[in-house]
């Protein structure tokens, strides 16, 4: 440890005294714990969204980064560019300078535009998850719950949007002792090629600080392979246990139609799972499921946070995904 982090880490540590919060100090303790009990990085991949900066602000999460492809985030800020022109002003110059950046997006597999003064990036992450003995690390007994569960509600805002990217902040010793550690992270192994690696040990150079995103939540299944993610993360373990109910009572049954008996299986697995309350784990028709902690990182550098790598893949490319939008407002439905 440098002494620059030793003396980073001891000012939190005297910040988490002086506040003399109890709950701060179960939490510290907690993650102390969680660190012995799952002291393994299971590396899910890159994950991808939008940020802005505006003037010369600090960069800010636009959408919540859990898009598997570059190409989902710019199709999702294509859109937003694309409707705010359309309903969001009545001024011709400002509609016309959102369509440009619509135009350029209908195109090119840009990782930045600008408009109206506003920056926006296509950012990159990285998702993982703590595992140990007993698999991947669950939530923990301090992650929030709600008081009163409801279990068909849709999910609220992601927690991303609005989140500032500010590599120097940490909450607590342990958030700073977690963030020194994965500076020098890179990818290794057979699984990544020797072009991701290669981009991965470059991105420490030209990206050397992180920002950890807000902690979430996801479904995970095991297998005779390992574990597999169901869902996207989730802002609190309920909803991510509210996924896999409504996933066992609503989508799963609709794949299987012609087959009463799996579909009962999953209906009575699903009033099971729901009747045990805060239950992180179920199996059900020969499946077993576990609410995972998720953890994702972005990393940053001098003009701040690190865009796509060559490396990513796209599935598909740019495209026009919307109908024509004159500056006066008109829109014009192609056949």
């Amino acid at each position: 440890m440098t002494d620059d982090w030793k003396r980073h880490i001891d000012e939190l540590h005297a910040e988490l005294v002086r506040r003399d919060d109890p709950v701060a100090w179960v939490m510290e303790a907690d993650a102390v714990e969680a660190s012995r009990r799952y002291p393994r990085m299971a590396l899910r991949g890159p994950v991808f969204g939008v940020a802005v900066r505006e003037g010369e602000g600090r960069w800010r999460v636009k959408t919540a980064l859990v898009d598997g492809m570059p190409q989902m985030a710019r199709d999702e800020l294509h859109s937003h560019l694309w409707f705010a022109a359309k309903d969001d002003t009545d001024d011709p110059a400002e509609r016309r300078a959102l369509i440009a950046a619509v135009s350029v997006l209908e195109k090119e597999p840009a990782n930045e535009v600008e408009a109206l003064g506003v920056r926006y990036r296509i950012v990159r992450g990285d998702e993982f998850a703590w595992s140990g003995e007993y698999g991947l690390e669950p939530p923990r007994p301090t992650d929030p719950e709600p008081a009163e569960p409801d279990w068909d509600a849709m999910d609220g805002p992601s927690p991303d949007v609005g989140f500032v990217l500010d590599p120097t902040r940490d909450d607590s010793p342990m958030a700073g002792a977690l963030r020194l550690g994965l500076r020098e992270f890179s990818y290794v192994g057979t699984r990544f090629d020797a072009d991701a690696q290669d981009d991965s040990r470059r991105a420490v150079t030209t990206h050397p600080d992180l920002v950890r995103l807000p902690i979430g939540f996801a479904i995970v299944e095991r297998d005779d392979k390992g574990w597999t993610a169901c869902s996207s993360p989730k802002a609190s373990p309920h909803e991510a246990r509210r996924w896999l109910y409504q996933a066992m009572t609503r989508y799963w049954p609709l794949l299987h139609r012609d087959d009463e008996t799996r579909r009962a299986e999953y209906a009575a697995g699903a009033e099971e799972f729901r009747a045990a309350g805060r239950a992180d784990e179920a199996t059900v028709a020969g499946r077993h499921f576990r609410v995972c902690r998720v953890e994702r990182v972005v990393r940053m550098g001098p003009d701040g946070p690190e865009t796509p790598r060559p490396s990513d893949v796209d599935q598909y490319g740019p495209s026009k995904m919307h109908p024509t939008l004159l500056e006066d407002g008109t829109v014009i439905h192609e056949d």
